[in-house]
Formats: structure tokens, C-alpha cells, sequence
């Protein structure tokens, strides 16, 4: 559910609301009125959209009604598997981090899973308000607006070589575009097209054009798509370091 941009949005809005529940709040927690409100607010979505997306997170068992009498509206919550995955998604951001200073977020977060209830509802909605990370670069954007294209542009920065890359392109080896499609459940033909876009705008190319096996990417697409990925970790990170304040001072609201 977070491997397109707008299906990120909603996702990580619909969590937010989630655990932004309070029992003495009337219409509080996630409601297809709250989710939708805010998903129109910041035009990422229609209506029949926020509307059909909860209809597919029910289907495949990811939300249902919260227990209790019936009420309207009528509120979800997550279930087991859509809580591990959220957890384990802040978990890895937190670590990616670490990665970058080596602070020991992802032990602390292991150690107190309370602090995600915390942190990903200031993170997902600073994120929501944030002009730069709603609408991407239009060279992450070609991938990240269409369905399972945020997996692709991040397998294509996975297999960056920055050993030693000081030039305009740098190499990510071999590209197996059959293979990917398969690997990601998506058509090759709609994959085909993803890179061919990008290729018409000088962002990524292929060092043996006629076979495309082997694969360059711009500097300049690097860059953008680092310094909007920035934008998400600093959101992680900030909303971490607060909710770690907040449980130490004994005010989580």
C-alpha cells in the first residue's frame, strides 16, 4: 500500500487517524469522513477514491469495523498484519538514520514500540502539510504517481555503484526489466513505458542501447530524488525525537 505515492499518502494518513483515537472524542479515529476530509484537503485523492481504497484495505483483511456497537461513522482499525508492517516500516526509516550518524534510534524503538504511536501520527501529518513531499520532483513523480512505481525508483537507487562515480551518470549495472516486472507484480509493458519516459528526459540510459541491459542514472535524478527522500527522513526523525520528549516527560498528547 505505499509503493505509489498517493496510496503512501492515504495509507500513512489513515494510520495516523488510527491512533489519533480518543474514546471521548465523537467521529475521532480513522473514519471514511476523517480520511476523507483530510485526503480533499490537500488534494491528493477524489472522494470515490478515499471511498474505493477503503473498500480494498477491507477486502484484503489490512482494516476492520472496531469492535463495539455499531456507531456512525463508522471507525476502523488496522489489523495485526497492517500494525507489523507500519511498525516495521517506521523501524527501518529510524535505521536508515542511524545509518547516517549512528544515534540509536531503531534500538530505542525496539525497545519502546509505544514511542511509533507517538511519532507516526506528527510524522504522517507533517509529512501531509509539507508542499515538497506531497508533490515530488517531476522526475521522482513519473514514477512514484502510478502504481507500484515508488518499488521501482527504489530498486533503481538501490543499485546505485557510488564507488568512485564522479561524473554526470553513474552505473547500476545489469537491468533485468522481465525479471523486475515479475518480481514486482506489475505488467512489463507498464513497466517499459515507466523507463522509457525517463530516458526521454536525459534521467536515466542505457550504456548498450539496443539490448537496455545495463543501466545509467543522471546525477542530477539522484540529487532530486535524495534531497525528497530528506524531506521524509527529517519528518521521521523529528517526530521520533519528540515522542521520545514526551513519553520522558510523561505528556504523550
Amino acid at each position: 500500500m505505499l509503493a505509489s505515492h498517493q496510496r503512501w499518502l492515504m495509507t500513512q494518513t489513515a494510520y495516523a487517524l488510527h491512533l489519533e483515537y480518543d474514546p471521548a472524542a465523537p467521529g475521532s479515529g480513522l473514519t471514511v469522513v476523517a480520511l476523507r476530509d483530510l485526503i480533499i484537503r490537500y488534494r491528493i485523492a477524489s472522494r470515490n477514491t478515499v471511498l474505493s481504497f477503503i473498500e480494498e484495505l477491507l477486502t484484503y483483511r489490512f482494516l476492520e469495523l472496531a469492535p463495539g456497537p455499531a456507531r456512525r461513522p463508522r471507525r476502523y482499525v488496522p489489523t495485526e498484519i497492517s500494525s507489523e508492517a507500519m511498525f516495521g516500516w517506521y523501524l527501518a526509516n529510524l535505521a536508515a538514520i542511524d545509518l547516517i550518524d549512528g544515534g540509536g534510534r531503531a534500538d530505542a524503538l525496539a525497545a519502546s514500540p509505544r514511542l511509533m504511536d507517538l511519532a507516526q501520527p506528527r510524522m504522517a501529518r507533517n509529512c501531509l502539510a509539507t508542499d515538497v513531499w506531497r508533490d515530488p520532483p517531476e522526475c521522482v513523480g513519473l514514477f512514484l504517481w502510478t502504481e507500484a512505481g515508488g518499488l521501482v525508483v527504489d530498486h533503481i537507487m538501490s543499485k546505485l555503484d557510488l564507488g568512485g562515480a564522479g561524473g554526470d551518470r553513474i552505473d547500476i549495472g545489469r537491468f533485468d526489466a522481465r525479471m523486475l516486472a515479475t518480481h514486482f507484480m506489475i505488467s512489463r509493458t507498464h513497466l517499459q513505458r515507466l523507463l522509457r519516459k525517463s530516458a526521454e528526459r536525459g534521467d536515466i540510459g542505457w550504456h548498450d542501447e539496443a539490448r537496455k541491459t545495463r543501466m545509467w542514472v543522471s546525477r542530477d535524478f539522484l540529487d532530486q530524488y535524495c534531497r525528497w527522500q530528506a524531506v521524509k527522513l527529517a519528518a521521521v526523525d523529528e517526530a521520533f525525537a519528540w515522542a521520545r520528549s514526551a513519553e520522558a516527560n510523561g505528556s504523550p498528547s
